[in-house]
């Protein structure tokens, strides 16, 4: 697992492109046959991805947070974006198929993951963040979910937000996760932008082909920096940053919150006249 540290806007300033993608940037998540874990300290959130190729893999962080076993003071969400997969949950094994999700409540022992198929291995996005209560694990279906419909085809932002970690699916102490996918010629996602001081967020751009980049936005909103993203990379965003993007061709994307609350539409929206 790598760690990330918080970084204030005044730090931003000075970074140069090498050093932005250092702080905020994850290039690599999905490892075959690994588990590639980031742990930022904006509100201590970790996430990564999960990629069994043949035998069954396990996240265990005992040692470095200070606990007995991964989830026995958290919470985590996950979404499966490659091929089929299972996961054991205290000795229930569900079937997990892409798009397929589930929350998994805090003191959860037994969290174990599996492909059907090695040759096309499941690929699961894992977010995970700190919990007081414990609360019923749920496996999320996106065909069950009534997506939100944002923007319009002559600003370039249709489409569609399915919220996955959200109190119209589970219940959850501080996590909200979800996916949201555009509708064709759509090439912006959340914009105008916005900023939300009471929750962090991180971005997870994937169904991208090779040649494909997606320009993600950040920083304040009078001093925006942007990173230039390829197939299957995350953004950290700070509560005190934007967070958006637009690609040069189709795309996806993950978003993943936590902090003070979960209310989605709790934001601070930025004027167009004051990007700069």
């Amino acid at each position: 697992m790598e760690t990330r540290y918080a970084t204030g806007p005044n730090d931003v300033k000075r970074l140069t492109t090498d050093e932005l993608r250092k702080q905020f940037m994850v290039e690599k998540l999905f490892v075959p046959g690994e588990v590639t874990l980031t742990y930022t300290h904006h509100d201590r959130m970790i996430f990564g991805g999960v990629v069994p190729t043949g035998k069954t893999l396990s996240i265990t962080l005992d040692k470095e947070l200070g606990v007995e076993y991964f989830l026995e003071r958290r919470e985590l969400g996950l979404i499966n974006i490659g091929g089929d997969g299972k996961v054991v949950i205290d000795g229930e094994t569900h079937d997990v198929n892409n798009r397929d999700g589930f929350y998994v409540g805090k003191e959860t022992k037994e969290l174990t993951f599996d492909s059907v198929d090695p040759n096309k291995p499941a690929k699961f996005y894992v977010v995970s963040t700190p919990a007081h209560k414990v609360y019923p694990t749920v496996k999320l279906d996106i065909n069950t979910m009534n997506p939100l419909e944002k923007g319009e085809q002559s600003t370039l932002n249709e489409r569609k937000i399915y919220q996955y970690v959200h109190p119209n699916n589970c219940e959850s102490c501080q996590l909200q996760m979800g996916y949201t996918i555009l509708e064709p010629g759509s090439t912006w996602n959340t914009m105008p932008a916005h900023t939300h001081d009471r929750r962090m967020e991180v971005y997870l751009y994937f169904n991208m082909d090779e040649n494909t980049r997606a320009f993600h936005f950040m920083g304040e909103p009078d001093e925006t920096r942007h990173l230039v993203m390829a197939n299957e990379q995350a953004a950290i965003s700070p509560s005190w940053s934007i967070h958006c993007g637009v690609a040069t061709a189709d795309y996806t994307f993950i978003w993943a919150m936590c902090g003070e609350n979960i209310t989605y539409d709790d934001m601070d929206h930025v004027d167009m006249a004051d990007l700069k």
